[in-house]
């Protein structure tokens, strides 16, 4: 008789706390420092107290990953506790974190497995869903693990930015590029590469108003698929007016496509290198 399975992600998988609860996934959180302090993300701090303290300080928040020792503290009681785990991981273009996370699951050879989303944000989040599925339905770990093998070009995450302050401050985009940017008006998109790590690139870049572009950015998103997986739907956002979370909203809504649409916040981790006012629009293909 297999063991009991037990679903665990990294704090960026942007999963709020009510759908933790309803699909039983436990979350690592992981550290940011700003300010001359080391907080828990979502633990200590939330986004909003992050961005307060980037503009009274002027300091750009990093975070530092979760060591190999951490990870195993985080495992050890619940392998005790007689559970397998899938762990999914921000991806390994990203951050550190799945390399620890991986070391760490060596300690449990054949009790847990950390697998590597190649993503971010809820476009792991997707992921951790589907683990979550297939454990309710019997799967064990392993069968868990390989079947997010062979989903992980599945996921798609992107999202588009305001400005682009916060890439700047972190040496992500030149002076120039910035200056450039917000004195035209330009909201560029980013997109992950689910099969390079979760590398990012730029994709389409808008111009004007920030809550059309959204709507344009969300049209342009949904319709470059035709295969659309049509469970869920998220829209996660680093912190924006509810009017423009309401308009995506709606306007997927209208499309009658998805049969969830889900709103996140985004964690301090993703908070940190994209700056308020940016949101994505996450699902999964078939």
């Amino acid at each position: 008789m297999s063991n009991k399975v037990l679903i665990t992600a990294d704090i960026t998988c942007d999963l709020n706390k009510e759908l933790e609860e309803r699909y039983g996934v436990v979350v690592m959180p992981l550290h940011i420092v700003i300010g001359g302090k080391s907080y828990e993300d979502w633990v200590d701090i939330t986004p909003e107290e992050l961005y307060d303290i980037f503009y009274e300080t002027k300091e750009l928040p990093h975070t530092t990953a979760v060591s190999v020792g951490e990870y195993i503290e985080f495992f050890k009681p619940y392998v005790d506790a007689g559970y397998d785990i899938v762990h999914i991981s921000l991806g390994s273009k990203l951050s550190v974190t799945h390399q620890s996370s991986k070391l760490a699951a060596a300690e449990f050879p054949d009790r847990v497995y950390s697998y590597d989303s190649n993503n971010l944000s809820t476009g792991s989040g997707l992921l951790v869903i589907k683990a979550a599925e297939m454990r309710d339905a019997g799967k064990s770990a392993k069968e868990i693990y390989d079947a997010l093998n062979a989903m992980t070009t599945k996921a798609h995450a992107s999202f588009v930015l305001q400005r682009l302050d916060f890439l700047h401050a972190g040496g992500r985009c030149s002076t120039i590029a910035m200056l450039g940017a917000n004195a035209l008006a330009l909201r560029p998109s980013i997109e992950v590469q689910n099969n390079n790590g979760g590398a990012m690139v730029v994709g389409k870049k808008y111009r004007g108003k920030y809550d059309k572009v959204l709507l344009q950015y969300m049209e342009d998103t949904v319709g470059k698929y035709d295969n659309i997986d049509t469970d869920r739907v998220f829209i996660t956002h680093a912190g924006t007016s509810k009017e423009n979370v309401d308009a995506v909203y709606d306007a997927l809504k209208a499309k009658n496509i998805f049969k969830e649409i889900l709103i996140t916040r985004a964690s301090c981790t993703i908070s940190s290198h994209c700056g308020p006012n940016t949101l994505g629009v996450l699902f999964m293909t078939k």
